[in-house]
């Protein structure tokens, strides 16, 4: 018979309790999170399990410790996929972390080509969406982004269509107009060849290999409205974090 798994530690699991307050927008970064005598009070924990709570929070980058006020909420600085995008936007109305910034370098219909129209599920070479991104961050580029959405979907969000960042991203504004939630998503983590016209903007020469990840979004119809391809910077990483207790 397998061991079955012990409780979670009571330290590890007030962390939890924070961390997902912090994910949820709950608590927002800059916010004072319960300190050593509160959590002793509330959870009724020794001196030693409280004060592991924030040593947890700040070694995974959910807190960050000010002198003179406290220990106080943070997110972690760590690549941003689309998915936790979609999160963030609707736990916070943002997608974008602290300190982040997009610059759009186009917004355009073109023909869709091959592996975007077979994502798509539309014909090779009608309309689509093509909307381009940079996020940068203060240690320069994160990520090159790169999303199609059916053509059609420009007459609903003419905003698509528009170089400039969207009030509330392709996600929010397709769910408000056009009612098509997004309720299922796939991502996928690769190795790519760097495009000619997305090298100049990561500072490498096309046809080096470069980390990517790729993701699909489903409506509550099973059709998808959106794939998106990011390229990251040179230096990052993806990362993921879970709970296995």
């Amino acid at each position: 018979m397998a061991d079955r798994p012990q409780a979670m530690a009571p330290y590890k699991r007030i962390a939890a309790q924070i961390r997902a307050g912090i994910e949820s927008g709950e608590i927002r970064p800059g916010d004072r999170i319960p300190s050593i005598r509160e959590i002793m009070r509330d959870e009724g924990v020794s001196t030693a399990t409280a004060t592991r709570v924030a040593a947890v929070l700040r070694a995974e980058g959910y807190a960050e410790s000010v002198p003179g006020i406290g220990t106080l909420a943070a997110l972690p600085k760590k690549i941003v996929a689309g998915s936790d995008r979609l999160r963030m936007l609707r736990a916070n109305g943002s997608g974008y972390r602290e300190g982040e910034r997009v610059e759009i370098l186009g917004a355009d219909l073109v023909p869709a080509s091959e592996p975007v129209a077979d994502a798509l599920e539309v014909e090779e070479g009608v309309s689509v969406v093509q909307r381009r991104r940079a996020y940068y961050d203060d240690r320069g580029l994160v990520a090159l982004s790169t999303s199609w959405l059916p053509g059609e979907l420009s007459q609903v969000v003419p905003e698509l269509l528009i170089a400039e960042p969207l009030p509330r991203m392709t996600f929010g504004l397709v769910e408000d107009r056009a009612g098509r939630r997004v309720v299922r998503r796939r991502d996928i983590v690769a190795i790519r060849p760097v495009p000619e016209d997305i090298a100049p903007v990561l500072g490498v020469e096309s046809g080096l290999p470069a980390l990517t990840m790729t993701n699909l979004y489903w409506d509550q119809h099973n059709e998808v409205t959106e794939y998106a391809v990011d390229f990251l910077g040179p230096g990052r990483e993806l990362s993921a974090d879970h709970a296995l207790e």
